[in-house]
């Protein structure tokens, strides 16, 4: 099994070090739910806390304020810090409106893009979503409909986004719409959007299955920006935007084995803990052996990650591996889930009890950031279609 580098393990341990001492007493001094949303002011102290303690900017490159990490060590570290148990383990990394979702446009924005939008999410000031997915397009990234109209020397913006993740709390998007005609990945453009911009109006009134507060909505009414806030070339934003989708699937893989994780160490606690019939559950044939199942089916799916992280850290093409990584992880994840609930029995059916919690994020990871169904088309491409 892989073995964190010497520097990633002393990141490992400092975060550690940092939510027991700072973000489990927070959670617990603010009163935090598994079962309800965060206040914006508790996750503007963890993103800043984080940054000042140097965790926030991690998964960077090294070039630009990250640590430097190859992909299996940044596994690793995400592996662990959803492993801690902490609910606002993503807001340390930043996974959720942080530098995570905008390293890669650094190659690719301004000057003045880097200091008007990318630094102040790097420095924890303002918060950023990633907005593609509308009413109509969902799987088939290409057929949204959101129109950015070209007017002398601005674009103004139509349309609307829809299951946005991080769009209540965010301050800017980075936000893909149709700049050309015929539809298509070719007339699409990629943009930086404030949204508190005259003309755009957040809703979340609705909650998915991990809970409310997380996501929302985004409506764009004649929505003026300068061309100088358009990322990259017009016509080129749908390729930015699915440049890094093959690591990125394989970047999501950590967070549900950290997940996964979880629920099973909370089942081994709970099965040596609860007792029945005089004697700890953990002594019956059908506890133990679900348990077996769980460490043996997450075993296969750590192995799985990080053997294809090692061939990207050796220059390997992950295309289908990604993919592959993708589809069984969030499977295997979501079977794990589902155990450490039975396992939990009624204790596990509470609304907000951690299980519970763990069962409906990792249910949502079989759709987002590409259903399972579109991983297999990808596996099957790659199989019987080689490059």
């Amino acid at each position: 099994m892989y073995q964190p580098s010497e520097k990633a393990s002393q990141i490992i341990e400092a975060i550690g070090g940092f939510i027991r001492d700072e973000i489990l007493p927070l959670e617990q001094r603010e009163g935090l739910s598994w079962a309800k949303p965060h206040p914006r002011d508790v996750l503007q102290q963890v993103w800043q806390r984080s940054c000042d303690q140097g965790f926030y900017n991690i998964m960077l490159p090294e070039a630009i304020g990250g640590a430097g990490l190859n992909v299996s060590d940044l596994c690793a570290v995400k592996e662990s810090t959803v492993l801690s148990g902490s609910m606002l383990a993503p807001h340390i990394l930043g996974e959720l409106s942080g530098p995570p979702r905008v390293g890669h446009l650094f190659k690719v924005a301004s000057p003045w893009q880097i200091e008007t939008f990318l630094q102040p999410v790097c420095r924890a000031e303002k918060a950023v979503c990633f907005a593609l997915t509308e009413s109509e397009a969902g799987s088939d990234a290409t057929a949204i409909r959101t129109t950015a109209r070209r007017d002398g020397e601005d674009y103004v913006l139509n349309g609307s986004k829809r299951f946005i993740s991080g769009a209540p709390y965010a301050d800017i998007a980075v936000l893909l719409a149709v700049t050309g005609p015929g539809g298509g990945a070719q007339g699409i453009s990629a943009f930086f959007v404030d949204l508190k911009a005259p003309g755009v109006r957040i809703e979340s009134d609705y909650a998915v299955m991990s809970g409310g507060g997380a996501h929302g909505d985004i409506f764009l009414d004649e929505v003026r920006l300068p061309a100088a806030q358009r990322i990259g070339e017009e016509g080129q934003g749908f390729k930015l935007a699915m440049g890094r989708i093959t690591l990125n699937r394989l970047l999501h893989c950590p967070t549900l084995l950290g997940l996964a994780g979880l629920a099973l160490n909370l089942s081994i606690d709970y099965a040596r803990t609860r007792k029945q019939f005089g004697q700890p559950i953990a002594m019956f044939q059908s506890i133990n052996h679900m348990i077996a199942d769980m460490a043996t089916e997450l075993h296969a799916a750590r192995s799985m990650v990080y053997a294809t992280a090692a061939v990207n850290d050796a220059g390997g093409d992950i295309r289908t591996q990604a993919s592959m990584c993708k589809l069984f992880v969030s499977e295997t994840a979501f079977r794990i889930a589902d155990r450490a609930v039975q396992i939990h029995g009624g204790a596990g059916l509470l609304r907000g009890h951690p299980v519970e919690w763990i069962f409906r994020a990792t249910r949502m990871m079989r759709i987002l950031t590409g259903t399972s169904e579109i991983q297999r088309n990808t596996i099957a491409k790659g199989v019987l279609m080689p490059d």
